[in-house]
């Protein structure tokens, strides 16, 4: 089954890529246009597919939600939670059917609120942005990337438009793009925690290091498919989000937050 998706969300970035490539073409030399309507309608029904495919199987129990410490400390608030509903973020796929979103709450420091203006804010704006992640349980790296630009944010309203394109565009790329910087660990007995949206250059770790619960390993970016600075949390089956399958997952002393719910994380228990 895993061969098969990875094929299919193959196929589908390929469609993609030659529907743009004869977009372009179209401009320069007269040809049907048909084959990029057909090569188009074959990316939607191969993301049909693959959503599918991502899916449980039609009557499964869902898996018992794994205890883990949370990732960030002090006050924060949770959107897109599987607390409210599943597929949290509206797909299975890439492993994110469980996947939660929390931005930095600090009462001192109010966030910046989603509005008309300014179009685009600096990321150091937000108080998210370079607070501390910290390893959610014992294990070892298997992702570490920090190479990804940490852009302005998309928090005004004409900047859904502008995200909603570029989200297509980086969906066409990869789920590297999508994620941005990021990271992920084995937890061992086919578990993975992925954080993704990282800062640039953030990572103190790297493939193959041992890390402990509670342990820093990066800070919170703007990197990715990103519109603001925030933090992505993720249980999922495999490293590869292409062939992934999200698992719930519950904060140790917190639980597993709803949408717009205020809370505080204390730090993990302390590394011996």
């Amino acid at each position: 089954m895993t061969t098969v998706l990875k094929t299919v969300m193959i196929l589908y970035r390929l469609s993609w890529r030659v529907f743009l490539v004869l977009l372009v073409a179209g401009f320069l030399v007269d040809f049907p246009m048909v084959w990029g309507w057909v090569t188009l309608g074959c990316a939607f029904v191969l993301r049909v597919v693959a959503e599918r495919l991502a899916r449980p199987a039609r009557g499964a129990a869902p898996p018992t939600p794994v205890e883990v410490e949370a990732p960030v400390t002090g006050r924060w608030s949770a959107l897109n939670s599987p607390a409210d509903k599943v597929p949290s973020h509206g797909l299975h796929g890439y492993g994110q059917a469980y996947a939660i979103d929390v931005v930095a709450e600090p009462q001192d420091r109010p966030r910046p609120r989603f509005g008309w203006w300014p179009l685009a804010r600096r990321n150091r704006d937000f108080p998210a942005f370079g607070a501390e992640l910290l390893a959610v349980a014992d294990g070892t790296v298997a992702r570490a990337v920090d190479r990804n630009r940490d852009h302005l944010s998309r928090n005004s309203w004409p900047a859904v438009f502008y995200l909603s394109v570029e989200g297509l565009f980086r969906e066409v790329v990869g789920p590297g793009q999508i994620l941005g910087n990021h990271l992920v660990l084995d937890l061992g007995d086919g578990r993975y925690a992925a954080y993704a949206h990282l800062r640039r250059g953030s990572l103190l770790v790297r493939p193959g290091d041992r890390v402990r619960a509670g342990q820093p390993v990066a800070r919170c970016g703007n990197s990715g498919n990103s519109s603001e600075p925030h933090v992505h949390f993720q249980l999922m089956d495999d490293p590869d989000p292409d062939i992934a399958r999200g698992l719930p997952f519950t904060w140790r002393g917190v639980g597993v937050p709803g949408n717009g719910t205020v809370f505080t994380a204390e730090p993990a228990r302390q590394i011996s």
